[in-house]
């Protein structure tokens, strides 16, 4: 793969799985549709105002049928002098994807501690320049975010409290391997998931509607003892029953009257009824949008499982003491 340019920008950094050779040639042992590499783009001559600046990439590659092929990407930016028309314009989860690889990169060097700082910095940046910039004067107690940026501290949390960075003496160096590997080739729409899991109540769906239930905010809060839900990320897939779930739900399901006497090594749906069935396509078609087939694993409340369960609650309190959302949106607004 090689990057070319238009004047006044240039690739400095590339993440991901690759080898470099020299800098400008990227060699990929493979690659496909859920893979992405990050590229750092340094701008450090005069662009044309209110023109355009190009970027083209161009990879050169042997198909799974053995044809050499040649695929070009080319895109056309424009450039501004105006900081507002940034904001107005940046993508978020392009921007946390490659927050996250160049982490990865700067944990070889650097302590995770570092690297958490540094984002932190770097994030409170972004902001505190918009407030200066591009915001009318305003108190010191209100914080302002730009409209494409207001979840960045949220994002920043996800990222701060994920595996790749704050993977603790319970995680294997394999594991922990696995991890850093796993973000460096993943692409935007896996990226988003698997920082901000997917939670999905699934006690009170309607068992004619085939679409899929309407996401939760991720954290305890929204959980009754009365229901079930589903937590999954793309890479795990969690079944959390209430101890309070009503027969009504049970019965139908797993073919036994209360959550206790639910098989406690694995997930299995007994129940050949119409509320099984809806609670089995609801798996079924998650399973279909991820690229990788997900174990289901059951959890019970107040099992020992539950702990591994609310590590992925990432809007609260994480078990190692990182803070929740709202903590950390409060120290965002000091830092900025």
């Amino acid at each position: 793969m090689r990057v070319r340019t238009s004047g006044g920008i240039r690739p400095t950094d590339f993440y991901g799985q690759f080898f470099v050779t020299n800098t400008t040639d990227v060699e990929l042992a493979s690659i496909d549709c859920n893979k992405s590499v990050a590229i750092e783009i340094k701008h450090d001559d005069k662009l044309p105002p209110e023109g355009n600046i190009y970027l083209q990439i161009a990879l050169l590659f042997t198909s799974i049928s053995g044809q050499r092929r040649l695929r070009i990407l080319n895109l056309a930016l424009r450039a501004t002098n105006t900081i507002a028309d940034v904001f107005k314009s940046c993508d978020l989860d392009a921007m946390m994807l490659f927050f996250a690889k160049q982490a990865c990169f700067k944990l070889l060097e650097l302590t995770p501690k570092q690297v958490k700082d540094n984002l932190i910095n770097r994030s409170a940046q972004i902001l505190a320049c918009y407030r200066e910039y591009c915001t009318s004067p305003t108190s010191a107690g209100q914080l302002i975010l730009p409209e494409c940026l207001k979840l960045l501290p949220l994002y920043v949390s996800c990222l701060l409290k994920n595996d790749v960075i704050s993977g603790g003496s319970d995680m294997t160096i394999d594991d922990r391997s696995y991890v850093m590997q796993f973000v460096l080739t993943m692409d935007l729409n896996m990226f988003v998931s698997y920082f901000y899991p997917r939670f999905i109540p699934i006690h009170n769906v309607d068992v004619d509607d085939n679409e899929l239930p309407m996401s939760i905010r991720c954290t305890h809060e929204k959980m009754l003892e009365v229901g079930a839900y589903i937590l999954e990320n793309g890479v795990h897939l969690f079944v959390w029953l209430g101890q309070s779930l009503p027969q009504t739900f049970i019965q139908p399901i797993f073919g036994v009257q209360c959550t206790q006497q639910v098989n406690a090594e694995r997930f299995a749906i007994i129940g050949d009824t119409p509320l099984a069935q809806r609670v089995h396509n609801i798996i079924d078609t998650i399973m279909r949008e991820r690229t990788r087939n997900m174990r289901v694993t059951r959890v019970r409340q107040n099992d020992k499982l539950e702990t591994v369960f609310r590590h992925f609650l990432v809007e609260d309190r994480g078990t190692d003491g990182s803070p929740s959302n709202v903590d950390f949106l409060c120290h965002m607004h000091k830092e900025i």
